[in-house]
Formats: structure tokens, sequence, C-alpha cells
């Protein structure tokens, strides 16, 4: 938690968090939750259900530190996971909590990770057990965040969203688990943050996985402690704000983001024929239509007018009148 001693390069202090949890009424805790972020100036969206909470906020480190010690006063939130950085500028427009049926979207709405999930395994201990010739290691992110790193020996999914992960299992587990030579081997998963891989433990758990394991606080937390002499990562961490990629240490990356489909982007990707600032990318050209490549080609001029003007600038596409509909 921020703290008056805490040492921040600017004003704007970025919390992201997330816990598996059991809320009876997620509801309920909605307009406080809100109430209070708005008193604080606090901006962001955090996402409540039955399981737990997950989300990122920004305001003053003052501000966050009061939404926090409210978020850790909820059921089985004492220990809430939150990572902080610091923003040059706000980052986020307004403030939403909202109810959703998942904290983070997997089609298993049945599972209760707060009492299945798996087995925590702390960054200084993870090369021990992925270098376990019984052990399985697989990547619960998504396809275009694998392709910028990942361990070395994992299982690459190659899912496009997190909620194709459980059929992805279905269809691989028996070909996964002849890898134990007879024995159920142990199965270690990981992701970003620590949130999905949590899941997927609980998931394969309901599957009747018997050992299943997970990092704690997920890539980024290993990047963060694991010197890069010791680390098994290779490549770059995929991250969903404005650095688009960390590496150890959590320095930035060299990727960049396409704002059309938000996939990141190389510098060869940058050098292709379908790629245009603001527009396209390789990944995304031939999935978008020319009118939609037209609209987000003025939603960067507007956002490049924006700046030159010292103005905010929401980043929505002009929306086209709209036709009637039907009755």
């Amino acid at each position: 938690m921020p703290t008056a001693s805490t040492s921040l390069d600017t004003p704007i202090c970025v919390a992201a968090l997330y816990r598996f949890a059991s809320f009876d009424d997620p509801e309920a805790l909605r307009a406080p939750l809100q109430k209070l972020c708005d008193a604080n100036g606090i901006r962001g969206t955090l996402l409540l259900a039955q399981e737990g909470i997950n989300g990122t906020i920004a305001g003053s480190p003052e501000g966050v530190a009061k939404v926090l010690d409210h978020i850790r006063a909820l059921p089985d939130c004492a220990d809430i996971e939150v990572k902080f950085s610091a923003a040059a500028k706000m980052p986020f427009m307004r403030m939403k909590v909202r109810v959703k049926s998942e904290i983070v979207t997997m089609g298993q709405a049945a599972l209760d990770p707060a009492n299945n999930a798996g087995t925590y395994v702390d960054p200084q201990d993870w090369n021990a057990l992925i270098s376990d010739p019984d052990t399985i290691v697989i990547d619960t992110r998504n396809d275009y965040e694998v392709a910028v790193g990942q361990f070395e020996g994992a299982v690459d999914p190659q899912t496009p969203t997190f909620s194709d992960f459980p059929e992805w299992f279905r269809a691989e587990r028996e070909r996964l688990m002849e890898a134990g030579g007879g024995k159920q081997p142990k199965v270690a998963m990981y992701c970003t943050g620590g949130i999905r891989c949590e899941k997927s433990t609980a998931f394969l758990a309901s599957e009747g996985v018997e050992e299943v394991y997970h990092l704690k606080g997920g890539i980024l937390k290993y990047l963060e402690t694991v010197p890069e002499e010791l680390s098994l990562w290779r490549g770059e961490c995929f991250v969903f704000d404005q650095r688009v990629s960390v590496g150890h240490g959590l320095k930035q990356g060299s990727y960049s983001l396409c704002h059309a489909c938000r996939r990141p982007v190389t510098a060869e990707d940058e050098t292709s024929e379908f790629y245009e600032k603001g527009v396209s990318c390789p990944a995304c050209y031939a999935e978008r239509t020319d009118a939609q490549r037209a609209s987000y080609r003025e939603r960067h001029r507007q956002e490049k007018l924006a700046a030159e003007q010292g103005r905010a600038h929401v980043g929505a596409v002009i929306p086209k009148k709209e036709k009637p509909k039907n009755v």
C-alpha cells in the first residue's frame, strides 16, 4: 500500500489488483465502492463477481490507499494481490465499478477459485518446478502474448482468448497426460499477473487433475525478482498498458501497439505494407474492412489533433448515423 514514505516520481499512483473471494451479493458492494472512488478522485475499472474482484485504479497515493483499505475489508480480501506503478498522467478517463458473472472470463462460472485453486509457487522456486521432467508447463495467455515471450519448454495452447482454454485442454488432455509415462504428471501454469493461471488451476482441479501449480504474482513478479542470469524466461512479456512489453527488471521492452487490434507490433512489422500507425498491422489487416480502417484513420487523426492542442481525447471512433431500429 502507498504510504507517506512512498517515493513516486509522479503524483499518479496506479494499482492493479485481483482477488478470488466469495461474495454472496456483489451488487451490494458496487455502489459504496463507486462512491468512495468518486469521492477520492480515483479512476479506472473494477469488476465484481461472486468469485471476487479484479481491476486497475489510478489516482493520488492517498486516494488509492483509501480505496484499497475499503477493498481489504471485503470478505476474503485482506491479502489481496496488488501491483503498484507510477504514471506521468492519469491513464483513465473515468471510474467504472461493474458487476459481472466472472472477474476474468473463462466461461466456467461454476468454478470456485477462492477455495479450489492449485498451489502457489513463489518466483524463487519456479525454476526448480518447471525444470522437473515430471512437470508439464502450460502458458495460459492468449496467442499474441505468447509470441512476445514465454518460459523455456512451455506448452503454447495457441488460444486467441482465455475462454478458449477449457476446450483446448479437454481436447489435448489425453496427449498431455501421457507425458507422465503412466502416472499423472504435475502441471504448472503461468500468466502475466497471476489471475488467469490461478483460475486455470481451479479448472484443472475440477477436471480431476491432482497436482496443479501456478506462479504467484505471474510473469511480472518473476521478472521483477529473479536475476536475469538465473532466469528461464525467453523474450519479453506483453502487458496491457502503455509500456506494451517489459523485460527483466520490468524494463520497458521493444514492442509498440497496434491501436486497431491491440496486438503487439515489432520494428519489422512497422516496415510492412500492411502497417499504418493507428490503423492496421500485419496481424489484423485482413480482419478489417476498408470502412473500419477509414474509421480508425479518423480516430488517429483526432487523437493527434487533440495532442497538438493539449487536450484529452477519449479515443472513440466517431459513430456513423444510426439507422432506425425495427420495433
